[in-house]
């Protein structure tokens, strides 16, 4: 992994980090970011990925990506920005969230526009890890 990120192939949006940061972020998971850098890891979103996340929730099935606790507490959201910045960076989006009929996950917005999407396993399958 400290080579994907070295060579900039590994990354997020900040959002993610918004979110990892208001959570219980294990010590050995913050130290290894900020070895790593925090900002090269977790980009600022940038106008053509903010212009895609309005895409995204004028969709209004994928408005259920922010739920009503997010929005009444102001925690971050970083659904649509994870799959903003995969679009607009032509990247894959990794998740173990699953596609499901009917539902606002991140799987069902990748594939609603055309979006590559693989779980963690298949990311490893692809990078050729082996274990």
């Amino acid at each position: 992994m400290d080579k994907l990120v070295n060579d900039r192939l590994l990354f997020s949006t900040r959002e993610v980090w918004n979110e990892m940061d208001r959570g219980d972020l294990s010590p050995h998971l913050h130290k290894w970011i900020e070895e790593k850098g925090r900002e090269n890891i977790f980009s600022i979103p940038e106008a053509e990925e903010l212009i895609f996340v309005q895409k995204i929730l004028s969709v209004k099935h994928f408005q259920n990506l922010i739920g009503t606790r997010q929005i009444l507490s102001g925690r971050p959201v970083a659904d649509p920005f994870v799959v903003a910045c995969a679009k607009i960076k032509c990247e894959t989006v990794v998740t173990e969230e699953r596609n499901q009929p009917n539902a606002a996950k991140i799987p069902n917005v990748c594939e609603y526009f055309d979006i590559p999407c693989v779980n963690l396993e298949k990311f490893m399958i692809e990078q050729g890890w082996e274990f």
